[in-house]
């Protein structure tokens, strides 16, 4: 008798011999009697639509994100069932999208762009990301990796979690230093703790003239003041997510000041497939040997 049917998006997956394999290819998801699948892996940027599927799975035991947030899926998860998220699929991507916000926010890159586009060619001196103070709110495996990304540049690091752990700056303590960063990098998960962690009031003790990026979730930053605090034209900033997301065509921050903004797509590049194929055959082999999976959120029986 088979111990586990697994959906993925993957036609070719690796899955142990007494696993049964469910796929695009053999069980269209959005079409298909999915009462049998008892470990799911939501497609990746399948949003609440792959998540809501869930409900067609009676026997859903596992629930295997294939990101590393997961505080969508919380409300998906029944009694008995395991949530584990996608940890250290995105840590190269995020953190490269982190990098590559901060430099191309500090030295204009958009208004090149702009400039281009008219054929304008326009000499100005922009900031370097070279000695600057970088506080990376949130410093777990992708805040690591834009660490270590960031220490080829002549930059001084500040990192921030909850606990204040292994030498780390603890986020109750972040007023005190915001007015010191010229730069802070928010990659901290989304919990009712951290919803609108970046309100008024601390938006307002940056530092003038510094720069957020959120590659993190957009409500962490509360975004009308954000778009306040960034027309006043103290500070600037480069999300990857927004709140609302997506963002409508007719919100202020499309248009405020010294803002630069990606459509969330921290995680989604090339990198993705091999690293989320890796972690979920594993995920499986471990499954299979009646071991106890990884990145475990939610335990279920």
């Amino acid at each position: 008798m088979l111990e586990h049917v697994i959906w993925t998006q993957w036609d070719d997956l690796n899955v142990p011999s007494k696993f049964k394999r469910l796929s695009p290819a053999t069980t269209p998801i959005e079409s298909s009697d999915l009462s049998e699948i008892t470990f799911y892996v939501p497609t990746y940027m399948g949003g609440r639509p792959a998540l809501e599927l869930t409900k067609k799975m009676p026997n859903l035991k596992i629930l295997q994100m294939p990101n590393a947030g997961f505080d969508d899926a919380l409300e998906f998860v029944r009694d008995g069932m395991t949530l584990c998220n996608g940890k250290s699929i995105h840590d190269d991507s995020t953190a490269e999208l982190a990098v590559g916000l901060t430099i191309a926010s500090l030295r204009g890159f958009p208004d090149f762009v702009r400039n281009q586009d008219k054929s304008s060619w326009v000499h100005v001196k922009n900031k370097s990301i070279n000695d600057r103070k970088i506080g990376i709110i949130g410093f777990g495996s992708i805040g690591t990796t834009i660490a270590k990304m960031l220490s080829g540049f002549a930059v001084e690091i500040i990192p921030f979690t909850q606990s204040g752990r292994d030498k780390t700056t603890a986020i109750s303590d972040l007023d005190k230093h915001l007015p010191t960063l010229d730069v802070v990098i928010l990659i901290l998960p989304l919990t009712a703790e951290s919803k609108h962690l970046f309100n008024a009031k601390r938006l307002s003790l940056m530092k003038d003239g510094a720069l957020l990026v959120n590659v993190a979730r957009g409500p962490i930053v509360d975004t009308d003041a954000l778009v306040k605090e960034l027309n006043s034209g103290r500070i600037t900033a480069a999300v990857d997510v927004t709140d609302p997301e997506p963002l409508p065509s007719d919100h202020p921050l499309w248009r405020a000041k010294g803002v630069l903004i990606s459509p969330h797509v921290g995680g989604n590049t090339t990198a993705f497939e091999k690293r989320a194929r890796k972690l979920i055959e594993s995920q499986l082999n471990l499954l299979a040997e009646d071991k106890p999976l990884n990145n475990v959120i939610v335990a279920g029986n």
